[in-house]
């Protein structure tokens, strides 16, 4: 394994822990501190260690229905299903009762997904020891097929939301590293699939900037659109993925992660079309709610850099606002990619905005 490799995977810790502020509370100290020659055992690391602390919580129950044949009445009687079970001479009652039980869709998803890593020949022999372990707390509750889960129905509440986390890492793993073999098993890919590290990546610029820049408002903000008569039927909702402000200045920031960061034609490298069109239609909204008032609203198109030999760093002036195109290098050491977000920060709103 190359050194960038390995500082690419550490960082992935890094951004999961900016978007999960748990995994930089006690007990994950021991991960921090370790470093991982593949994501499989990066993944493996952090759930042990959440499942583990959760573990001593206790795992989270709730009440399902059940409904059978007994000789007893249990909870409410089920007129249809017991008059069938005479007729069929059979002398048992069918009831329906709730009952608490660990048999719930979070604790099936850690399951599954702690079976999927015990399979996998690329976790390490310590890691797989003690999810094993952890394993037998989970002996009534069943596995489910992957593919089923309705992850936008899943709710967090007050007595499950310790699941946050654990339930968010188990997504991003199923969702973006599991592949379907041709005779219907499943493998895990070696890195996470671009669709999913792409919103880790926006959420990680986020978190970054509301955790170490509170002087700096960071909010993922929706933009109206600058309408002459106030009718907005059907138009799309302008949804940013980072939004800056310190007064009368904002800087819109839009996350992208791409293997490939511009377009190509012709051996002519160009910044991607919509997405510049996207930026700049945003800072134009933007800069027409503060009408005449004395304000400065930029873009940003922030790309994770690639190996690729050419890349983006240019800003352009248009109509009155600054747009920029650069990188942000995921494959340096943390300290460094902290380095180049604040220097962003500073550019926009001065070193004034330092905590």
């Amino acid at each position: 394994m190359t050194k960038d490799k390995s500082i690419f995977i550490k960082n992935i810790y890094y951004m999961l822990s900016y978007a999960f502020t748990t995994l930089k509370q006690d007990g994950y100290e021991s991960v921090a501190a370790e470093e991982f020659d593949n994501l499989h055992n990066l993944f493996a690391a952090i759930l042990a260690k959440g499942i583990g602390r959760q573990l001593k919580q206790g795992l989270y129950r709730e009440y399902l229905n059940h409904k059978e044949h007994i000789a007893v009445v249990r909870g409410r009687i089920d007129m249809r299903g017991t008059m069938q079970n005479h007729l069929a001479g059979k002398r048992a009652l069918t009831c329906e009762y709730d009952e608490l039980s660990e048999n719930n869709l979070l604790n099936q998803i850690l399951k599954t997904t702690m079976m999927i890593l015990l399979r996998h020949a690329k976790v390490d022999t310590e890691y797989k020891t003690d999810l094993k372990k952890e394993m037998l707390f989970f002996s009534r509750v069943d596995t489910i097929e992957p593919t089923s889960i309705h992850w936008p129905a899943i709710r967090f509440q007050r007595n499950n939301n310790t699941y946050r986390m654990l339930v968010s890492l188990c997504q991003l793993l199923l969702e973006g590293m599991l592949l379907t073999t041709e005779d219907g098993a499943y493998k895990l890919a070696t890195f996470i699939d671009e669709q999913r590290m792409n919103r880790l990546y926006e959420k990680f610029v986020l978190e970054y900037y509301a955790q170490e820049r509170p002087q700096v408002k960071a909010t993922a903000a929706q933009i109206p659109w600058a309408l002459d008569d106030g009718i907005g039927t059907m138009l799309p909702a302008m949804q940013s993925d980072i939004t800056l402000t310190q007064g009368n200045k904002v800087l819109i920031i839009d996350a992208k992660y791409y293997e490939h960061t511009t377009q190509e034609r012709y051996d002519v490298h160009t910044v991607r079309s919509p997405h510049l069109y996207q930026i700049f239609t945003y800072v134009k909204n933007k800069a027409a709610v503060f009408g005449n008032a004395p304000h400065t609203v930029s873009g940003m198109l922030l790309y994770a850099r690639t190996d690729e030999n050419i890349q983006p760093d240019n800003t352009y002036e248009m109509s009155g606002n600054r747009i920029s195109v650069k990188t942000l290098d995921l494959n340096r050491e943390f300290a460094e990619i902290a380095a180049q977000l604040d220097a962003i920060a500073d550019d926009h709103f001065g070193r004034g905005c330092e905590p």
